[in-house]
């Protein structure tokens, strides 16, 4: 068994780090705050956005479909030939749906389910024992606030999906244990990112009196909260699932 490190610093000087959904709201925010601590990281996501990637330091692209296997197992035999190994995998990419049970159609849940499932199932299947072979690694996946509560604006596909993610990562978390592979996951509750704008099908919301702390989410908040579960700072900590939702839901 793989001797547990004691907690120490937030910092991520020297890692290696893969951010699925790295060109999203929340994915960018996410690959600004590992590359400020220290981490190399890598995004990945269907579209690059040449103009951000550029004023942002420490920040690398790769075209990527989570959805596709053979796809990202290309893309992590390249990340292990050109870097060694991979510390931290920080799974972001996902879609929404809102449509009710009964008016949805098998191709909205397979297309949900392709991205939030399988684009989690898909990079851990060929990271995960990467990650075993070379002795430990990070693992955080973002869930949703929605597969506790039975969603906020999402319909029943997405809250399914998130609901997946949070079993599976705990199953990770068990399994991957004695090998040093920590697996936790963030439940965000409403954050102002496009996706967020674009389900709901408005501006940016305010604050009502559903959220205690008297705002929604912003990217830096979950990004935050994503760092310190791939850092040194939580290494006592598998198989959460950690809620950052401004007391929306108080568990």
């Amino acid at each position: 068994m793989t001797m547990i490190p004691i907690s120490a610093g937030p910092r991520l000087d020297g890692r290696v780090a893969l951010v699925t959904g790295g060109m999203g709201g929340i994915g960018r925010a996410v690959c600004a705050t590992l590359a400020e601590a220290g981490a190399k990281v890598l995004a990945t996501d269907l579209q690059e956005d040449r103009a951000w990637l550029d004023a942002t330091p420490g920040v690398a692209f790769l075209r990527h479909d989570v959805t596709s296997s053979a796809e990202t197992d290309a893309v992590l035999d390249r990340v292990a030939a050109e870097h060694g190994r991979l510390d931290i995998l920080i799974l972001c990419a996902g879609s929404i749906a809102r449509t009710p049970l009964a008016d949805s159609t098998d191709e909205e849940w397979q297309s949900i389910l392709d991205v939030n499932l399988m684009g989690v199932v898909n990079p851990l299947r060929k990271a995960y024992p990467m990650m075993v072979q070379q002795g430990g690694g990070k693992v955080v996946a973002l869930g949703s606030i929605a597969a506790k509560i039975g969603g906020v604006a999402a319909g029943p596909a997405y809250v399914a999906a998130k609901s997946a993610v949070h079993g599976l990562m705990k199953w990770v978390a068990k399994a991957g244990a004695q090998h040093g592979v920590y697996a936790n996951t963030v439940a965000p509750g409403p954050v102002e990112t496009p996706m967020w704008q674009t389900v709901t099908g408005r501006a940016p919301p305010s604050a009502n009196g559903s959220v205690p702390l008297g705002r929604f989410g912003q990217p830096e908040d979950i990004a935050q909260a994503i760092l310190f579960l791939c850092s040194p700072a939580s290494n006592w900590i598998t198989g959460t699932v950690l809620d950052v939702n401004g007391g929306m839901l108080m568990d």
